[in-house]
């Protein structure tokens, strides 16, 4: 089947999770990326942990399937004169360096507009183009704490903590793509390329915009997590979440389920406000019956009175579970010449008409600078003179 982004060439000068995030995705769906990586290194997230496949660990590999790898030394204007000359029949080219980089290599977007009128400057960083914090190291955890996020807390008594997962590096991913897909869009009714920036940061401050608009007019603290009758309670083999919402009496089917006295009969406990003001008390009383028995018995109990509640897993047993196999969420890559298996999470978008296609595994670092050179024109001769030079790898 034909691919929405068939066609597309996208220069990919990015590293880390925010960049190769963005561009997998626009990969997954027919696009032509083209890795441009550092010799030797490569992208920093090939050496991001200690593994036995190296610059090819899994880390790297999660995030770089349907790319096709070039080393440039990019400290050499040889190779930024090949950069330049992929950008004239390029569609899009993106980067997350901190702001300036770009320019200083004679790649920025007034540079190469003049080359190609029609690309589009895709680029992610960690606090925005200008501002206080523009030339700031961005990432992730800094973006979670600079953002509110991470003071976000269910329980106030519990310490701060880091979120385990890259939040922001996932969601700025997300925004780069729409905005990537907006410009295609602009530029076929215009013809025209331009610039698309997102940030960690903006992703941040954008995932929070109920608390946002709760605090801005009425100066009050919106946390979802911290609800009086929401909770993670752990059981004797596990632990489970209730959501006790969207019912016209959840406290009251709580107990039901946890076969306690009605406390919604106690005055004190009839309102959202009251319940709030307890809210301590009532978690610990639920807590306590919780510990009492098993989590397959509590989450039986909790759905039969039609509560949202759900078993707390590990990641392991996620990727397990028969509802990840049948929304085609694993994806494997059988080895070549005795490697390892290549296994790694699929695309969330499922679309009948342009499913997703495995074209090209994660790339070797500059597996594929033969081949991109000589579709740019460049014959055999003058492509061992670069390596050489030390401009390819």
């Amino acid at each position: 089947m034909s691919q929405p982004l068939e066609g597309i060439r996208i220069l990919d000068l990015t590293q880390v999770m925010l960049g190769p995030c963005a561009t997998q995705l626009l990969g997954d769906f027919g696009a032509d990326v083209i890795k441009i990586e550092r010799p030797g290194q490569g992208d920093l997230s090939r050496s991001s942990v200690p593994d036995r496949a190296g610059l090819d660990n899994p880390v790297f590999v999660s995030l770089n399937r349907n790319k096709r790898s070039i080393a440039l030394n990019l400290k050499s204007e040889k190779a930024r004169e090949i950069v330049r000359a992929l950008a004239k029949d390029a569609d899009v080219i993106v980067n997350n360096f901190r702001p300036g980089v770009m320019d200083r290599m004679g790649l920025d977007y007034e540079t190469l507009k003049a080359i190609n009128r029609r690309i589009i400057f895709g680029f992610g960083t960690g606090f925005g183009r200008s501002g206080p914090y523009a030339h700031k190291g961005g990432q992730d955890v800094l973006a979670q704490a600079m953002s509110g996020v991470m003071a976000q807390k269910a329980d106030p008594d519990q310490p701060l903590s880091v979120y385990a997962t890259a939040l922001a590096d996932y969601s700025a991913a997300m925004h780069l793509v729409q905005g990537i897909l907006l410009a295609l869009i602009h530029r076929g009714k215009t013809g025209e390329g331009q610039e698309v920036d997102v940030s960690l940061y903006d992703s941040m401050i954008a995932m929070q915009t109920q608390e946002a608009s709760m605090w801005m007019m009425r100066q009050e603290r919106l946390n979802w997590a911290a609800m009086p009758l929401t909770g993670v309670f752990e059981t004797t083999d596990g632990a489970v979440v209730l959501v006790g919402a969207f019912k016209q009496n959840p406290l009251r089917d709580i107990c039901t389920a946890l076969e306690i006295e009605d406390l919604s009969q106690q005055e004190r406990l009839s309102t959202m406000e009251g319940m709030r003001e307890h809210r301590g008390e009532l978690q610990a009383t639920f807590r306590e019956r919780f510990r009492e028995k098993d989590t397959a018995h509590w989450i039986e109990r909790l759905e039969a009175q039609d509560l949202l509640c759900a078993k707390v897993r590990s990641l392991g047993e996620a990727l397990e579970d028969p509802q990840t196999i049948e929304n085609g969420m694993l994806i494997e890559i059988a080895a070549q010449n005795g490697g390892e298996l290549l296994k790694m999470v699929g695309v969330p978008i499922h679309m009948s008409e342009a499913p997703f296609t495995l074209r090209h595994k994660p790339p070797h670092l500059g597996e594929h600078s033969e081949e991109i050179l000589k579709e740019l024109g460049y014959q055999d001769d003058a492509i061992s003179a670069l390596r050489e030079e030390g401009v390819i790898t």
